[in-house]
């Protein structure tokens, strides 16, 4: 099977969005964009033994690929539209294959995304997902909005999937809760799309709260204070608190691509109804000011945020 069949048999579907004019097999793919509107861009790469297991599942990886990109799109307070993706794989395995492509292709129609392109090549194992999609002009959610005496707020819950990491790297069997949160987290596109005319500043938690919301700080010229105690988590990352004391998964431990957003607060009571409408827990945990430092109040213990270097 050569690299043309492969796209073929596993990656040329039928595009569903009426917007997009060519799709998989040319040059380049087309859209089209509505008047007033801009284009939002997203890449993100998983590679083998950074982003994922060795023996993690295609289907898991494939849906993880899309959702960490859909998730960036969601912070902007985009609508997702379409994607590309560069496939690198160390040998043509056709089981391998029918279960990545069957899961992207699930998760595509799920998410309501067109794959229109990409690449396959061969070496280690990694999958980039370039996500495209659009916003009306002068709406985009950005992090330098952030301003004195907004408040802070999160979504979902802070640090499960970093107890799956945790307890899988210490021979530990997760909860299957902990594992979805770790594999297959959800991008808040709903959420972030009802945000654009209420959040000042926003960001996808990636890398853990303390380094993502430092960025909001820093790209705003604000500073904040949180309290440790708001931070919203499940049962499990509660016992595994009440244990050890210790808050740095929730704080810092990363992929939860939950959203973590400002807003003024006029906003509190329609921010609320948004949550109960959506039916996604949201959570106010702090407020921002002018010190251009993050405090971390009723936390004194060490932070160590995701690095890629």
């Amino acid at each position: 099977m050569n690299e043309f069949d492969l796209i073929q048999s596993y990656f040329n579907w039928q595009i569903t969005d009426q917007a997009i004019d060519l799709g998989v097999g040319d040059d380049a793919a087309l859209f089209n964009l509505e008047p007033g509107h801009q284009l939002v861009t997203s890449t993100d790469t998983l590679v083998e033994g950074v982003h994922f297991f060795k023996d993690s599942s295609p289907a898991d990886i494939a849906y993880k690929a899309l959702a960490v990109n859909l998730s960036d799109i969601a912070a902007m307070g985009a609508v997702a539209k379409c994607y590309t993706l560069s496939l690198t794989l160390p040998k043509i395995n056709q089981n391998w294959l029918k279960e990545f492509s069957s899961s992207l292709k699930g998760s595509s129609r799920l998410f309501n995304v067109n794959l229109v392109g990409g690449d396959t090549t061969r070496g280690p194992l990694n999958i980039t997902i370039s996500m495209m999609g659009s916003i009306e002009i002068d709406s985009p959610i950005l992090r330098s909005g952030a301003r004195v005496e907004d408040d802070i707020y999160v979504t979902g819950d802070l640090g499960t999937a970093a107890l799956c990491l945790k307890k899988i790297e210490e021979g530990v069997k997760p909860s299957q809760n902990e594992l979805n949160k770790l594999n297959r987290p959800i991008p808040r596109l709903e959420l972030g799309s009802a945000l654009k005319k209420l959040a000042n500043s926003c960001i996808d938690v990636s890398d853990g709260l303390e380094q993502d919301l430092s960025h909001i700080l820093k790209s705003s010229d604000m500073g904040a204070v949180i309290e440790i105690q708001k931070l919203p988590i499940d049962d499990s990352v509660g016992k595994y608190i009440n244990k050890t004391h210790d808050w740095s998964l929730p704080l810092s431990g990363g992929d939860d691509y939950e959203l973590c957003f400002t807003a003024d607060i006029s906003s509190r009571d329609k921010i609320m109804k948004l949550s109960q409408e959506l039916k996604i827990k949201v959570t106010k945990i702090g407020v921002i000011n002018s010190s251009k430092k993050l405090v971390i109040d009723g936390y004194d213990g060490q932070t160590s945020s995701y690095q890629h270097f």
